[in-house]
């Protein structure tokens, strides 16, 4: 694959995760052609990571995704509105980023169990046929590791970035890509370019 190739180039390093990065971005081609979508968790910088791999997907990263022709035809919008929409609206890959609802985050760290904060909006977004995506450098985030089960108690996939060793997430996760460094800003640095080629790869696929 192309985009793998290029990152290989780019990151010599990271040629003992490619068969895992090819099968992460099989779990990610299933997910979304099943009409599952991603949900993303992480802590500080990778609090940071979620968010910035829901940006790649849920717009163009590389690609123009207009609309198809007629993909708006809704009775109710006038022929400006319809048109304003057809111009401006992108083609999505759905992904939701666990990490930015503060309220919903503050109220169960203090009324329920801090480690949950993750966990109950997967039980309250997750679906059979979705796919996690859980990123913790060490492996070993409580929070993350909460939701990676109750993501499993959901039937969803789980595909886990950690750093080298991959921690209990190695063992909990369908897919593990454990990149090969064991500082905590090293490991982030080589997240990037990893959660960047999946994203190629599947706009590549599907538009």
């Amino acid at each position: 694959m192309k985009w793998i190739k290029e990152l290989i180039d780019h990151y010599p390093m990271l040629s003992v995760c490619v068969d895992d990065i090819e099968q992460a971005y099989l779990l990610l081609e299933t997910t979304f052609k099943s009409g599952g979508k991603l949900l993303i968790c992480g802590n500080g910088g990778s609090a940071a990571d979620a968010s910035h791999m829901v940006g790649e997907l849920m717009k163009g990263f590389v690609k123009n995704r207009k609309l198809e022709k007629d993909a708006i035809t809704c009775e109710k919008l006038n022929q400006e509105d319809r048109a304003y929409l057809m111009d401006n609206l992108q083609n999505a890959l759905p992904a939701i980023s666990l990490t930015g609802e503060d309220a919903l985050i503050t109220a169960y760290m203090n009324d329920a169990a801090p480690d949950m904060i993750y966990a109950q909006q997967i039980w309250g977004y997750g679906q059979e046929g979705d796919l996690l995506v859980a990123m913790t450098t060490s492996g070993n985030s409580e929070n993350v590791i909460r939701a990676v089960q109750a993501a499993a108690a959901k039937g969803m996939k789980i595909l886990s970035l950690t750093g080298y060793g991959g921690g209990r997430l190695k063992e909990l996760a369908d897919v593990c890509i454990c990149v090969p460094e064991t500082q905590t800003y090293r490991i982030q640095e080589l997240h990037l370019p990893v959660y960047h080629t999946l994203c190629l790869m599947a706009e590549e696929h599907f538009f």
